[in-house]
């Protein structure tokens, strides 16, 4: 690994969690909902894990290159590919795991977290 591929290690181990909770077949949640008490909980999660998988993706581009033009189109970049994640995983619950089903407010919800990761990385590490 190179030196400047450490910064992508926490994006990929988080990639690898959200995976892992995203596939998980509805027998796997709680019979006690306690969660369900909270309005559109589920969409809270996507936009958080989303979000916060956008934010550790443009960390790891702006650790790689100082380059504020680059890191610019990169973020935007990094912002659909997080998309195209979310409306993948939809698919993939819908057709493999069991219980599950594609819901398109849960890829507004990932918009919306993907989104909000890429502006608040724009925020933060782009120099105006």
């Amino acid at each position: 690994l190179k030196k400047q591929s450490r910064f992508l290690l926490p994006s990929l181990g988080w990639l690898i969690l959200c995976t892992i909770l995203f596939t998980l077949p509805a027998s796997a949640f709680p019979s006690e909902k306690w969660y369900t008490k909270i309005p559109m909980f589920d969409k809270w999660v996507h936009i958080g894990l989303i979000s916060f998988l956008s934010f550790l993706f443009c960390w790891g581009i702006y650790k790689r290159n100082d380059n504020a033009e680059k890191n610019k189109r990169n973020f935007i970049v990094t912002g659909i590919i997080c998309l195209g994640y979310g409306i993948m995983i939809e698919f993939i619950q819908r057709d493999f795991i069991p219980n599950r089903s594609f819901d398109m407010g849960d890829v507004i919800a990932d918009g919306v977290g993907s989104l909000a990761g890429v502006i608040y990385s724009f925020i933060r590490y782009i120099k105006k």
